[in-house]
C-alpha cells in the first residue's frame, strides 16, 4: 500500500529526483539529507575501529546513531535510481543533548565494495529519504529514518557513513555485508 502523499513528502521526494538527475558526486556528501562532507575509503574508516551494523554511536553533541543491519530488496518499476536489488536501513537517531537537533544536518552515504551507492528513492515502498527533515528532534527524543541504497546482485561488503551535521567533524562508519 502506498503512503498517503503529503506535500511534505512530494517535497522531498522531489528534491530527492532532482539531485539524483543532475548527478551529484556521491562523495560530495548527500545533498538530499543536507550533508556535504567528503567520505572517507572504506578501508581506512575500518581501520579507525568503526562499528558494525546495529551499534549505537553517541557523538559530541549527544546525538546518538544506530543503522540496522541491511534488508535487501527488490525495487518497484517506480524506484529511482532502478536497481535490481537495494539494501534499506533503519537509522535510529536519538538527541541526548540539550539543545533541538536539525534533522536537516543528517548526512548519509554509503559504499559497496570500496565504490560509491546511489540512494534508491522507492515511494511505492515508503523509501522517499528523511521525510520529518524540516522538523526539530527535541532534547530526550527519538525518530526512526529508512534509507535505501542500490547493491549489486551478489552480497558485497558495504559501508554506511553518518554525520550528524555538516559542521560536525566526526563521522562514523558502520560496516556489514549487504
Amino acid at each position: 500500500m502506498a503512503p498517503p502523499r503529503t506535500p511534505k513528502m512530494l517535497m522531498t521526494a522531489c528534491l530527492l529526483f532532482a539531485v539524483a538527475a543532475c548527478g551529484v558526486n556521491p562523495r560530495e556528501g548527500s545533498a538530499a539529507l543536507g550533508g556535504n562532507a567528503a567520505a572517507q575509503p572504506a578501508a581506512a574508516a575500518q581501520a579507525s575501529g568503526d562499528l558494525q551494523f546495529g551499534a549505537d554511536h553517541k557523538f559530541a553533541n549527544g546525538i546518538t546513531v544506530s543503522v540496522s543491519a541491511p534488508q535487501s530488496f527488490q525495487p518497484s518499476p517506480a524506484a529511482y535510481p532502478r536497481s535490481a536489488r537495494a539494501a534499506a536501513f533503519y537509522l535510529q537517531v536519538t538527541n541526548n543533548g540539550t539543545d533541538p537537533y536539525q534533522l536537516t544536518g543528517l548526512s548519509v552515504t554509503a559504499t559497496v565494495a570500496g565504490k560509491p551507492a546511489k540512494q534508491v528513492v522507492d515511494a511505492t515502498q515508503g523509501l522517499g529519504g528523511v521525510t520529518d527533515a524540516g522538523r526539530d528532534l527535541a532534547p530526550g527524543r527519538s525518530t526512526q529514518v529508512t534509507l535505501a541504497f542500490a547493491v549489486p546482485a551478489d552480497s558485497a561488503r558495504m559501508a554506511v557513513q553518518v554525520r550528524p551535521s555538516s559542521g560536525e567533524p566526526a563521522v562514523v562508519t558502520y560496516f556489514g555485508d549487504a
